[in-house]
């Protein structure tokens, strides 16, 4: 039985401990390969904590790899030799142990934080673990020799079939499965969606933006003009006064400011790039199953019959960041270019990955999933903007209608530098808008996002009160 000293006056929850506590007898051949770890029940008893909670740690371990579930016989380590001995040298051995066991400390460390208000993150709680692990089996158990051979490397046709219906019926995107290319995330695709780019072309992009994908741009060495924004999304004027032919734009659901692109401003960019030859909107469809007032907003693509539109998209935020799954929709000009070009490129993602999703979305339950996570998110969205009334005449928030996070901005005589200090202080993880901009604009008022995902209701209300009371106290002995 293992002995596990559990401290319950600690910020890292019970679960966690185990799982860290398990992971790192694993990593140091302290459980060797095949043994088998203790009933749930058995562990729950021993250590006076409930089954669930030994359930997440197993689960979490389960998930990373760490053990494997044998059926009827229980929980046995996996075979992780080849993490820990990379080389032949036990230098290098300890080397890599020390590495991870930092890892886990750094990872302690993030955890510390009574209240983190991640805008990165989604609520796991609510992932369908049993219908994954079902499909996930019915997947490996039907004998399907082909699906461990070399896929089709735009992606296997019946994933792209279970997207294409998807995307036009909630999204309105117009394509066929041959324009749908499957990649491990956006920031693949984006890389992918590079080499059929003119190296001299200058691209414009929101500001504030996903800097990551400011970051492959100018990493591949494109210019990049920050086009800066308005209460309808991108300045039309200043896209205009720029040398760019092609613009990266997130119209459903700004990120990071939320601003939703209205109708007439979505003509405006079509009618831009109608205006001369080879002219393309990159339209990353950010957040776009999360709307909490009125219905989805459709695609820019579904509106375009010039085919200058490159429709990206993700299932990280809808299921779950792991899954790494993304698509990416070619106008045909682009799609040539592609065979042409590009059909080396192998498929970034496992066809035992395509498949099981292929069925989570031909089965309705990726539906029904979607259904129940805006219920879910909802219903924090609704709790967080409740508990920020405790600061009515010092904030103004935005963004409030869609996605995962708010943009809170303060009016109070700090920076966001010393905002975000104060919180860390309090054990409260804060995000500040200042590091999406490409040039920040100057003397702005402290800004953050707020996400509420990955937080309960309560925890939402906890630690927004906790904010409330320390911004209080920082504002009333700076005064």
């Amino acid at each position: 039985m293992l002995t596990i000293h559990l401290d319950s006056t600690s910020a890292t929850p019970l679960y966690e401990q185990i799982y860290q506590y398990i992971k790192l007898e694993i990593i140091n051949g302290s459980l060797n390969f095949h043994t088998k770890l203790p009933s749930t029940r058995g562990l729950a008893t021993h250590l006076s904590v409930s089954r669930n909670t030994i359930d997440m740690a197993y689960g979490q371990l389960l998930s990373e790899g760490y053990i494997e579930s044998i059926e009827k016989r229980g929980y046995y380590v996996s075979q992780i030799s080849n993490m820990t001995h990379i080389t032949t040298t036990k230098d290098r051995n300890n080397n890599v142990i020390k590495n991870i066991m930092d890892d886990s400390k750094k990872e302690n460390i993030y955890t510390s934080y009574l209240y983190n208000f991640s805008p990165f993150t989604i609520d796991l709680e609510s992932f369908p673990y049993n219908t994954w692990r079902k499909l996930s089996k019915n997947c490996l158990n039907d004998n399907n020799r082909d699906l461990f051979l070399l896929g089709m490397n735009q992606g296997d046709d019946n994933l792209r079939s279970s997207i294409t219906k998807y995307l036009h019926q909630s999204r309105g995107v117009n394509c066929n499965k041959e324009q749908i290319i499957i990649g491990a995330g956006v920031d693949y695709l984006l890389q992918l969606l590079a080499q059929l780019i003119p190296t001299k072309t200058q691209i414009a992009m929101e500001n504030p933006t996903y800097k990551r994908a400011y970051k492959i741009f100018t990493g591949l060495n494109y210019s990049v003009a920050p086009i800066s924004l308005d209460s309808s999304g991108i300045s039309m004027e200043e896209l205009k006064d720029s040398d760019a032919n092609i613009v990266y734009v997130t119209p459903s659901h700004q990120y990071p400011l939320g601003v939703v692109m209205p109708i007439n401003r979505r003509l405006e960019l079509l009618n831009w790039s109608n205006e001369y030859p080879n002219r393309y909107i990159i339209e990353d469809d950010h957040d776009s199953e999360f709307r909490y007032i009125g219905k989805p907003i459709p695609s820019l693509q579904g509106m375009d019959s010039n085919e200058n539109v490159i429709y990206i998209g993700t299932f990280s935020r809808a299921i779950a960041p792991a899954i790494r799954i993304g698509y990416m929709v070619l106008p045909h000009p682009l799609l040539e270019l592609y065979k042409e070009k590009l059909t080396h490129y192998s498929c970034t993602v496992s066809r035992v990955d395509q498949s099981i999703l292929t069925g989570f979305i031909e089965g309705g339950y990726f539906e029904r999933h979607l259904n129940k996570m805006r219920k879910v998110y909802k219903a924090k969205h609704d709790t967080l903007m409740n508990a920020l009334k405790i600061f009515e005449g010092s904030i103004k928030i935005h963004g409030e209608n869609a996605g995962l996070h708010l943009i809170i901005q303060f009016f109070i005589p700090i920076s966001e530098s010393q905002l975000i200090d104060m919180a860390k202080e309090n054990k409260i993880k804060l995000y500040g808008l200042s590091e999406h901009y490409i040039t920040p604009p100057k003397d702005a008022p402290p800004t953050i996002l707020l996400g509420y995902a990955n937080l309960s209701e309560t925890e939402i209300e906890k630690g927004v009160e906790l904010l409330y009371h320390s911004l209080k106290s920082m504002v009333e002995k700076k005064i």
